[in-house]
C-alpha cells in the first residue's frame, strides 16, 4: 500500500469511526470503566487531531463500541468456538477488540458488507497490531461469517 492510499485510508470518515471505537474499547477494556465514560474520555481528552470530530464520526464510533459490549455474551463464545485453543481472554488486547468490533458489526445486522467490516478489521489490525495477528484475525473472521451466513 502505497502512503498516499495509506493517508487516504485514514481520512475516511467510518474507518476513522472505526479507529476511535477500537481506542474507546481499549481504554474501556485496560481501565475497567464504562464505554460511556471510556467514549467521553476519548472524544474530550484524547481526540489526536487539532480539529473537532464530525457528530456523525462521533456517533458511529460511540454507537459500535457501546454495542460491541452490550453483545460480548454473544460475541465471545463465537470467538472460543471458532478459535482452536485460543480462548478471548487469551488472545492479545488489541486482536481481541478487532474480533469483538467486527464479529459486532457481522451480527447486528447493519447494511455494511461482510467484506467491507472483515476489510477494515485488517486495516486495524495492520494499524495497531502485527501482521501475524492481520493473519489471524482474517482467518478468525473469514470461519466467523461463514458459520453467520449457515445461519441465516
Amino acid at each position: 500500500m502505497t502512503h498516499g492510499a495509506s493517508v487516504k485510508k485514514r481520512k475516511d470518515p467510518r474507518h476513522r469511526a472505526r479507529e476511535a471505537a477500537l481506542q474507546i474499547l481499549y481504554q474501556w477494556e485496560i481501565g475497567k470503566t464504562d464505554v460511556a465514560h471510556a467514549t467521553a474520555t476519548f472524544f474530550n481528552l484524547q481526540w489526536p487531531d487539532a480539529d473537532e470530530p464530525p457528530e456523525e464520526l462521533r456517533q458511529f464510533a460511540a454507537t459500535l463500541a457501546r454495542d460491541t459490549v452490550e453483545r460480548l455474551p454473544a460475541i465471545d463464545p463465537l470467538i472460543a468456538g471458532t478459535a482452536e485453543r485460543w480462548r478471548p481472554e487469551r488472545m492479545a488486547v488489541i486482536d481481541r477488540l478487532v474480533l469483538r468490533m467486527a464479529i459486532c458489526e457481522l451480527t447486528r445486522g447493519a447494511d455494511t458488507p461482510h467484506a467491507v467490516v472483515i476489510n477494515e478489521a485488517l486495516e486495524l489490525a495492520r494499524t495497531f497490531s502485527t501482521e501475524d495477528a492481520v493473519k489471524f484475525i482474517n482467518g478468525m473472521l473469514d470461519a466467523i461469517r461463514k458459520k453467520l451466513d449457515a445461519k441465516s
